[in-house]
C-alpha cells in the first residue's frame, strides 16, 4: 500500500493533502458499519479535494481492522451510555432470532448506533494523530522525490549540453 501513496507524492500530490487521505481514509475505514466506508470516503474525499485513489486504498487496507472493532466500538457505546451488553455470542444471536426478527433489528441498531457514538468519540483525535504522524514522514519523502528530479534535470541538461 505504500508504494502507491508514495507514487503520488512523486507525481505531485502535497505531503499534506496525502496525509489528510491517510488519516481520513483510516478513520472512515473503521466507521462500524459495515458497507458505508467507501461512500463516506468519496463524499469528504469530494468535499476536502482529497486524491480519490489514495482516500480508498487506505480504507481497503484498514478493512481487517473495521471488523476488528466492532466489538470494542460496541461495548464502548454502551459503556458511555449505561447500556446492557449486547450479546455476541452465535447462540445468543440465535436465541434473539427466536424471539422475532423485529426485536433482533431493533437490538442490532442500538449496538450500530452504540457503535457509532464510539466512533464518533475517537475518530477526530485519532484522525489528528495519524495525520500528524505521517505528515513528517511524507514532507522528508516529498522533499527526497524532489532532490531526485533536480538531480535527474541537471544531468539530462549536462547530456544534452555535451552533444554537438
Amino acid at each position: 500500500m505504500l508504494g502507491p501513496i508514495l507514487d503520488l507524492l512523486k507525481r505531485g500530490v502535497t505531503p499534506h493533502k496525502l496525509a489528510l487521505c491517510i488519516a481520513a481514509g483510516a478513520m472512515l475505514g473503521i466507521f462500524p458499519v459495515i458497507g458505508a466506508t467507501m461512500a463516506l470516503c468519496v463524499i469528504v474525499g469530494y468535499l476536502l479535494r482529497l486524491n480519490a485513489i489514495a482516500i480508498q486504498a487506505v480504507n481497503y487496507a484498514v478493512y481487517p481492522l473495521q471488523i476488528a472493532m466492532l466489538v470494542p466500538f460496541v461495548r464502548m457505546g454502551e459503556w458511555i451510555t449505561g447500556s446492557d451488553p449486547f450479546p455476541v455470542s452465535p447462540s445468543a444471536v440465535l436465541a434473539m432470532l427466536q424471539e422475532g426478527i423485529v426485536k433482533t433489528l431493533v437490538h442490532f441498531s442500538s449496538a450500530i448506533i452504540h457503535a457509532v457514538l464510539a466512533w464518533s468519540l475517537l475518530c477526530l483525535p485519532a484522525g489528528l494523530l495519524i495525520y500528524l504522524a505521517f505528515l513528517p514522514i511524507l514532507r522528508k519523502s516529498a522533499e527526497h522525490y524532489a532532490r531526485l528530479r533536480a538531480r535527474h534535470a541537471e544531468s539530462t541538461d549536462d547530456q544534452l549540453q555535451a552533444k554537438p
